[in-house]
């Protein structure tokens, strides 16, 4: 098996506040694929490793190129491959093990050696998707219609986990949900849940602009979760919502849902939130509420990239800043601020 090589410029994050352009050089097989990135979003994730450097116990040891969310088209495939150069692409930042006892039971979100692209979980660490080019396997690249922005195939993988939090919550036909949180994953699980077949979905944000942009993703509603009336009313009579997804990871927030979550409804845990919470135990159990994790996705990604393909969710009300790679530093700084940023993308174009 004969090794290449490619040269190109990355995003790598060095050490808390110190992300850098860097030269790297890129050794692949002639059974891998190799994409030129055309745009990533920016994550939390990402913003941590910027930010503190470390996202969660997942601590920089290394230089990691950051980004796990991003679209491009293909600059090499293998000769016996259905993909083709110059095709576009999005690309699963997934890589699990699909030999332990969770992927064969087909639970490859809970793989313990999953290799997530843009994590420093294990060392060395996974580069991400903020380069030039990449290497990736054959299976994490899904082809799209070109005449799709890649901008709009950048969100593949949040709405994947989208998709993902409405499979855990069940059948959503005619059911009544309440989203907290309108950040790019409470959007983009707002219109998920239309899709699904929500009869209302009311989504709650502390911003204006918050609730101004779940309205665009299809929220029937948008309120403030400092409007006391207003949820007060959502919790008489045993709570209001069939299901509530709970998207911003807020103690009072993570702790409200069991309130106006109906008798017997369910209460899916997106937003990963700080600890520990003061959560009402004995009003869920008298309730009998399904309180519900969401992690990642395992086989929507595939409905995801379908999904935007066809117009069934239309990401773009959530992008609020574009910026060249070369200016990345400045599009992390964005996008921590929350009063101005919903998703920011980062462009590799030519």
């Amino acid at each position: 098996m004969s090794s290449n090589q490619l040269s190109c410029k990355a995003c790598f994050a060095h050490a808390k506040k110190d992300i850098r352009i860097d030269e790297r050089v890129l050794e692949y097989t002639d059974e891998q694929v190799v994409v030129k990135v055309e745009a990533g979003g920016i994550c939390g994730s990402d913003i941590h490793y910027y930010q503190e450097g470390h996202a969660g116990l997942s601590v920089l040891k290394h230089p990691m190129v950051i980004g796990h969310e991003f679209a491009g088209k293909i600059h090499k495939a293998p000769k016996n491959s259905n993909l083709k150069v110059g095709q576009k692409v999005a690309v699963n930042p997934s890589q699990p093990c699909n030999q332990c006892e969770f992927c064969l039971e087909g639970k490859q979100n809970q793989c313990p050696n999953m290799r997530f692209m843009g994590s420093a979980q294990f060392n060395p660490h996974v580069h991400g998707g903020f380069s030039e080019y990449v290497v990736v396997s054959e299976q994490q690249c899904f082809p799209y219609d070109e005449s799709i922005p890649a901008q709009v195939m950048a969100f593949s993988e949040p709405t994947a986990v989208a998709i993902h939090a409405i499979n855990i919550a069940g059948n959503l036909v005619g059911k009544k949900v309440l989203v907290m949180g309108a950040g790019p994953i409470g959007g983009l699980i707002i219109a998920a849940a239309k899709a699904a077949g929500a009869v209302e979905v009311v989504a709650s944000d502390i911003s204006e602009r918050g609730q101004k942009i779940a309205l665009q993703m299809g929220a029937d509603r948008a309120v403030s979760p400092t409007d006391k009336a207003i949820f007060e009313e959502f919790s008489k009579n045993k709570g209001y919502f069939d299901v509530t997804f709970e998207a911003c990871g807020a103690s009072s927030a993570i702790a409200s849902t069991v309130l106006v979550t109906r008798a017997n409804g369910s209460v899916v845990q997106v937003g990963m939130g700080a600890s520990p919470v003061e959560y009402p135990v004995a009003q869920m159990l008298a309730k009998e509420i399904n309180w519900k994790g969401s992690f990642r996705f395992i086989n929507e990604f595939s409905t995801a990239v379908k999904w935007l393909e066809k117009g069934i969710i239309n990401p773009r009300p959530l992008i609020s800043n574009e910026f060249p790679y070369q200016n990345v530093e400045q599009a992390l700084i964005t996008a921590t601020d929350k009063n101005i940023s919903s998703k920011v993308l980062v462009t590799f174009f030519e």
